[in-house]
């Protein structure tokens, strides 16, 4: 991927004052000459001179021009990476910087965490200009494309969390979805399950529970199991109706699109004295905190979020640095087996 326009001024400026060629206090070309031997525009001319100023490499004085700093003046940049997730007390999501921390604090990087909020008043130049990369937790593939397009055509580097968004080139770093949907409906089928439902949280189905869901399609299909979940069943939405459903087709084990509706789930089963296990397993997703503290303990995939979060900074860190542009990651996921799920009678 080949540089900005003006970092290329800003290296060859920086790379003459290391050889001498423009020793301290030396005059910097002007913005009109930066322009003419460059080729670009004044904008792109005055860019590289305002980030040379900003790290404290240069000064300049007004009506005479930019001169290069003393070397006792000159100043290190302080590197910031922004981190956004969707809700910053959202308990759904898992705590990415434990992993993220001690590989921003090795390389001695600020984060600022945020709400995806953040960007609503916020252009890209502005991004760009407070900020080294960033990693960006899509909860919506759809939310902030014109902000997340025009950093794309500046070429900042972005890591994106959870979700892919094709429309745009950035690398992403996600969970397994399909294999953990896989591994909750393989365990459900070795406890002798043969009726296995797949409950939806709502009506919108992000691209993760989509991959979770076609996992547990392929579960059923190897196995050859006479039922499966109907993505168009309406029925199988987290509703009032939900245990009817289930009661009708005589469901003993359900994989749930996340814990939250895997505990909402057993909570409404215990209100009509449906036994969780012993009359239905069931099985999460996420291993939040709360699915080891409900009772029965909820069955779940866990995802790596720590692992998710060490490896986003490592490949963040590595395209700003070493301008290595990281390609599609994907995190294993394991299955936590607790009281929710029992064999089948």
């Amino acid at each position: 991927m080949s540089k900005p326009l003006y970092q290329k001024i800003m290296d060859d400026l920086l790379q003459a004052m290391r050889n001498g060629q423009l020793p301290e206090h030396a005059q910097l070309p002007t913005e009109k000459e930066l322009s003419q031997t460059y080729g670009v525009s004044r904008i792109t001319s005055k860019r590289a001179l305002t980030e040379l100023e900003s790290q404290g490499l240069i000064y300049r004085i007004q009506g005479k021009g930019s001169y290069v700093q003393t070397k006792k003046k000159q100043q290190k940049k302080v590197s910031r990476i922004l981190f956004l997730i969707p809700f910053v007390n959202d308990l759904s999501l898992g705590n990415f910087n434990e992993g993220l921390a001690p590989v921003t604090s090795a390389h001695q990087y600020e984060v600022i965490m945020s709400s995806a909020e953040f960007l609503i008043n916020k252009q890209a130049a502005d991004i760009i200009e407070d900020f080294d990369g960033m990693i960006y937790y899509a909860h919506n593939t759809e939310d902030f494309l014109d902000t997340l397009f025009e950093l794309s055509i500046a070429q900042f580097p972005v890591i994106i969390l959870d979700k892919k968004i094709h429309d745009l080139p950035y690398p992403t770093v996600q969970s397994d979805n399909f294999s953990g949907g896989e591994m909750a409906t393989k365990q459900l089928i070795a406890q002798g399950h043969q009726r296995i439902a797949y409950i939806f949280g709502e009506s919108t189905l992000p691209q993760s529970v989509r991959q979770r869901y076609l996992g547990y399609l392929h579960a059923t299909n190897e196995h050859k199991l006479a039922f499966h979940t109907a993505i168009t069943d309406k029925q199988a939405f987290l509703t009032n109706d939900v245990l009817t459903y289930l009661n009708e087709q005589h469901i003993t084990g359900v994989v749930c699109e996340n814990d939250l509706v895997g505990i909402s789930l057993m909570n409404q089963a215990k209100q009509v004295n449906v036994d969780i296990p012993t009359q239905l397993s069931v099985i999460g997703f996420d291993n939040i905190q709360a699915a080891a503290l409900v009772n029965p303990a909820l069955t779940t995939i866990a995802q790596d979020f720590e692992g998710m979060g060490k490896l986003a900074g490592e490949l963040l860190i590595n395209w700003i640095e070493k301008q290595i542009v990281p390609t599609d990651q994907q995190i294993s996921v394991q299955l936590i087996i607790r009281n929710s799920t029992k064999e089948n009678d």
